[in-house]
């Protein structure tokens, strides 16, 4: 059974400074919320989102750092760590409920950050890295699990262990899509020597890196996911490109989009500065290009203490391209959007989509919706404790629709939520989204993970 965490019903104002949205508390499943055109009498029905529910309901300890996916015809799928390994649920009726949480095969044990895609014929795959051995230890492996569903989630048959060459490496963040003819394509970070990797651990959150040998590397499978081509690098420097964290995407031409975040390297001392996002493409996912674009440059950096995943990339129904992400200044952490219409060879001036002010983490992802609309999200720890927001953006007027707060309840801002959420859009109905995430509510402080369903009205 799920625990349902109820909620103010009241649209309420924003704070912050140049905020010109509502903040409307997750409520029930019928929001009555409606506004009237300016000179006609049609009303325009307002958004409706259910109630946040526990979906991880069952999984002792701590649960962070949710994924999901969602595919025809309402399924939602769901991974995060948690379930004494990577915890896993399903819905069939577009997130409203879930199922009870498994444990995916062969992550018991130390694994972590989990990626899930579905491919056309319907097969499920949640990806995850995992540590053969005790960290830091000679013979110790740091390498992605694949493991796919052929029955929508009822089960995972069939694993996969993408163990590198050479052991002693350093792994982390796996990301995993899957082309229209079935090809499957996973990004992760890489460096050859985990004894060269630096952590900067934080208080109430995980950890960022001082130095090391970061690179992004990626590779594909054309069977499925029961075995893998080689690690290609797929950005300058190696081994010390000082890359990581690299969301992708294959549009239906079979293009192949990364973006990743680049922090430049010493390469005598491996010490990172503070960074940038770059995107990159690649016809083939195999050779990609000697020079990266670096996205935002003039609206500020990603510090060196920053440690959720700072970035995210999708497309709409009409093939543009959104990239989300935030950066720290002088003016407090922002959230920023870009979009392109030619394919990623030029982007527009990143629009501000976060309100507000302060130095809270604003962890943004975003979604792509009808052809010129995106859907943005982001877990803010500001003001209250962590919650999670929403809002459209028209890419044809290059406006941003109200704010609206999903989460009914705030969660601990001592305990960490994990460095991702996730956010789907549904299939079937236009305007509908799925959002997953961590947090840690009431006296526990222990995270678990909610969910929530969406009904925004059309963007203009």
């Amino acid at each position: 059974m799920s625990k349902i965490a109820g909620a103010d019903m009241r649209p309420r104002p924003v704070g912050g400074a140049g905020s010109r949205g509502w903040r409307v508390a997750a409520a029930g499943v019928a929001l009555a919320a409606a506004a009237v055109v300016a000179g006609c009498s049609q009303a325009v029905p307002g958004p409706r989102m259910t109630r946040m529910t526990e979906i991880s309901s069952g999984c002792g300890g701590r649960n962070a750092e949710v994924e999901e996916a969602s595919s025809a015809p309402d399924y939602v799928y769901a991974a995060w760590i948690g379930c004494n390994g990577i915890g896993f649920a399903r819905s069939t009726d577009g997130g409203l409920r879930f199922g009870r949480p498994m444990t995916v095969p062969g992550s018991p044990g130390p694994s972590w950050d989990p990626a899930i895609a579905t491919a056309p014929d319907g097969t499920v795959y949640v990806a995850y890295m995992h540590r053969s051995g005790p960290f830091g230890r000679p013979g110790t492996s740091m390498y992605p699990v694949v493991a796919a569903s052929v029955d929508h989630g009822v089960s995972f048959r069939r694993v996969s262990r993408d163990r590198p060459a050479a052991s002693g490496n350093w792994g982390d963040r796996v990301f995993i899509a899957v082309s229209k003819t079935g090809t499957v394509y996973m990004t992760w970070d890489y460096g050859p020597s985990a004894a060269e990797v630096k952590l900067r651990c934080g208080r109430g959150g995980s950890c960022a890196f001082a130095k090391g040998d970061l690179n992004v590397v990626i590779q594909k499978s054309a069977d499925g996911g029961r075995t893998w081509g080689p690690v290609t690098h797929l950005e300058p420097g190696f081994p010390a490109g000082g890359g990581y964290g690299a969301p992708l995407l294959v549009r239906p031409d079979g293009r192949v989009d990364v973006l990743y975040i680049g922090h430049p390297t010493d390469p005598r001392t491996l010490a990172v500065r503070p960074g940038y996002e770059f995107f990159t493409t690649s016809r083939d996912g195999v050779t990609w290009p000697a020079h990266p674009l670096k996205l935002g440059p003039g609206t500020g950096t990603l510090s060196l203490s920053e440690w959720w995943i700072d970035g995210d990339l999708a497309a709409d129904a009409g093939g543009n391209l959104y990239v989300t992400w935030d950066t720290q200044t002088a003016s407090g952490d922002i959230g920023w959007l870009t979009s392109s219409r030619d394919g990623g060879r030029t982007w527009s001036r990143p629009v501000r989509v976060t309100p507000g002010t302060g130095s809270a983490p604003h962890i943004v992802q975003v979604a792509g919706g009808p052809a010129g609309v995106a859907y943005v999200a982001w877990l803010t720890s500001a003001p209250h404790g962590w919650a999670i927001y929403l809002r459209t953006f028209s890419a044809k007027s290059r406006s941003l629709g109200p704010v609206l707060q999903v989460s009914g309840r705030y969660g601990n801002t001592s305990t960490w939520p994990g460095d991702t959420f996730g956010i789907s859009v549904l299939p079937g109905p236009p305007n509908r989204i799925s959002l997953t995430w961590g947090s840690a509510i009431g006296p526990s402080r222990n995270p678990e993970i909610y969910a929530a369903q969406v009904t925004l009205p059309p963007a203009k």
